[in-house]
């Protein structure tokens, strides 16, 4: 009777096993054929030749991923740092990481305030800030511009008001290229830190104070150390889009203060390199990857020390 018993368990598990498989089939193979697919491609055009009009010549070379760091002089074929290239990665890199962090102070009071509101209240709050992503990132960001450039909102109100006698010149400058992203991906900071801090028990509060803490104690050793991860996510979903960013840094910088995202589509556009610019979407890839292998360790490290 067990033996048979156990025959009927292994036949139901087998069942069920592919019925799974069954039910999981469509989004793998969706994901085969609109993700690892073109990524495939990618990954064969970078180590292909390019064309002299667009295109790639089907010869294996690994010139496009010598020219992502390096470059040719023309006259004596030597090798050198491509200062272009290493000048668009550092800006992309560190106004990323600038914009992660001042979405994160100006997003940290905002998801409080909004844990911190009577439960009727925090929807309205929630719909105000999810309000910008009603309107598409290309109107979000000329909205930008027209509030920064020298016949804008802000230029016209500090002269009525008399503050400066000339328009300030803030378009198209690393400024207004910082604005412009902060302002587009805020949200994308407060939803996550409001999911973390509406948890919060604010007991916790009253028994630090209890314990003579300050109120920088209770933030750094209570507060902060609760809502991590929250802080985590809301730093990859800022950090990971501003580093493929193409629209905001094509408006407000002007075409000027390049990044990674308009390098890239430089290249498959008007530079017709297409191994090169697929090689530097491999790179950004492998960049994201980094970043979210971080966020993963990180939280998995957080859990195991609760433990």
């Amino acid at each position: 009777m067990g033996m048979a018993a156990r025959t009927s368990e292994q036949t139901l598990a087998r069942k069920n096993t592919r019925r799974a498989w069954a039910l999981v089939s469509p989004a793998l193979a969706l994901l085969a054929v609109a993700a690892i697919g073109p990524l495939a491609v990618v990954i064969v055009y970078s180590f292909l030749t390019a064309g002299e009009y667009g295109g790639v010549v089907w010869q294996f070379s690994t010139d496009a991923w010598v020219k992502v760091l390096l470059e040719r002089d023309i006259f004596d074929d030597s090798l050198s740092f491509a200062d272009a290239h290493l000048t668009i990665f550092w800006r992309s890199i560190s106004l990323s990481l600038v914009t992660t962090v001042l979405t994160f102070l100006a997003g940290f009071p905002t998801a409080w305030f909004i844990a911190t509101r009577p439960a009727a209240q925090r929807a309205f709050w929630l719909f105000l800030i999810t309000i910008p992503f009603w309107t598409n990132l290309l109107v979000r960001t000329f909205a930008i511009n027209q509030v920064i450039r020298n016949e804008g909102v802000m230029n016209t109100v500090l002269l009525w008001a008399g503050v400066i006698e000339t328009p300030l010149q803030m378009t198209y400058t690393q400024g207004a290229l910082l604005v412009g992203m902060v302002y587009v991906y805020l949200p994308l900071m407060v939803l996550p830190l409001f999911a973390a801090l509406e948890r919060f028990d604010l007991r916790l509060l009253e028994a630090g104070y209890d314990l003579y803490a300050s109120r920088w104690q209770v933030l750094t050793r209570i507060i902060l150390p609760i809502s991590r991860p929250g802080i985590i996510a809301g730093s990859i979903l800022v950090f990971v889009p501003c580093l493929g960013a193409y629209v905001t840094p094509r408006i407000l910088g002007g075409g000027k203060l390049m990044m990674l995202g308009n390098f890239i589509e430089l290249q498959f556009g008007q530079g017709r390199n297409w191994p090169l610019g697929a090689a530097l979407s491999i790179v950004l890839l492998v960049i994201v990857t980094i970043a979210l292998l971080v966020y993963v360790r990180t939280i998995s490290g957080g859990d195991k020390a609760r433990e």
